[in-house]
């Protein structure tokens, strides 16, 4: 791939983040700990690579439960799931591991907390997002999703003293404050989590791209298409005035994108491994280019695994390997 690029600026942090760590570290011991088959309900995460590398290794990916055989183990996706997803498990017996990123865990309990409460509840997200469609099975009677400014200036709800909002944790966190401040101007008397729901990887992913676009031609970012956290990614880098292309991989790299650019970002989502990074490194370094890391912040997060995976294990005899430092592929 020849063009004038000098050199290339990699943002850190970039790639897998804790809670899509955890999701594939589960269905991969799942897969050593549970009788097979393994069903995972969902992509566990979104990215193809992903998805298809845990499908060699034995995972079943299903849509929905009913292609799941009665007292089978599944595992539900880092997205999150309904009430209504957890009882039918429940119901026809499924031995059942909960993959759910905490930090959505914790949206959910917000919701439960605010319609106890009798509070309208506000969900700032993306309506057709697993996400959105799990936290929104919390209370669906009492949840209005909105979007965006326009749609929060549109907004009714049955009592405006009693109004709370929540957001999907990986939205940009730019266009979610617009959308607050717009909230707070209708809605003066409205409560929130006392710590924005936007996860910190989303936050740390997107304040480095922040810093790169200023100082590159180009960004690419690695991701998949419906990875919600890495189209944010590009667009936070084109508010910014640069230009930026989502690639699934370095096959979707176009030779006019990078035409007259001397310096080229690379960043991925939060579901994306370093290996596509490599690739996409790879395939641009030519002969005296320069590849350089830009740093904000350094990330050690880690979560723990489910204590039901635990169990699994401790029924077979077998006792779960202690847990990997942050992978560096797929």
């Amino acid at each position: 791939m020849r063009s004038t690029i000098s050199e290339i600026l990699l943002a850190g942090p970039r790639g897998f983040c804790a809670g899509v760590e955890r999701a594939i570290d589960i269905v991969e011991l799942a897969l050593s700990v549970c009788q097979p088959p393994v069903y995972v309900r969902r992509e566990i995460v979104h990215n193809r690579l992903v998805v298809e590398t845990l499908r060699k290794q034995g995972a079943i990916f299903v849509d929905e439960l009913d292609e799941v055989p009665d007292d089978a183990t599944v595992i539900f996706s880092a997205h999150g799931i309904s009430p209504e997803v957890r009882r039918e498990g429940e119901r026809r017996g499924l031995r059942v591991i909960d993959a759910t990123c905490p930090l959505v865990t914790k949206v959910h309990l917000e919701a439960i907390r605010y319609a106890r409460e009798n509070y309208s509840i506000v969900l700032i997200g993306h309506e057709d997002h697993d996400e959105v469609i799990g936290t929104l099975g919390e209370a669906p009677d009492r949840i209005f999703v909105i979007a965006d400014v326009d749609e929060a200036e549109k907004l009714e709800v049955p009592d405006p003293s009693k109004i709370a909002y929540l957001t999907q944790t990986t939205l940009s966190v730019d266009d979610t404050r617009d959308v607050i401040e717009a909230l707070r101007r209708k809605f003066p008397r409205i409560v929130g989590p006392s710590r924005n729901d936007i996860c910190y990887a989303t936050q740390n992913r997107q304040a480095a791209v922040k810093r790169l676009a200023n100082n590159v031609d180009v960004l690419l970012v690695i991701g998949s298409a419906n990875s919600s956290n890495a189209i944010r990614l590009v667009e936070v880098a084109q508010t910014a005035g640069t230009r930026a292309y989502l690639i699934n991989d370095v096959g979707d790299i176009r030779a006019e994108w990078l035409q007259d650019a001397r310096r080229i970002g690379v960043t991925a989502g939060a579901s994306t491994p370093e290996v596509l990074v490599t690739q996409t490194v790879q395939a641009l370094r030519g002969q005296g280019v320069a590849v350089r890391e830009v740093h904000v912040v350094e990330e050690d997060v880690r979560f723990a695994l489910p204590q039901e995976l635990a169990r699994m294990a401790e029924e077979r005899g077998m006792t779960l390997p202690a847990r990997t430092a942050m992978r560096q592929s797929i």
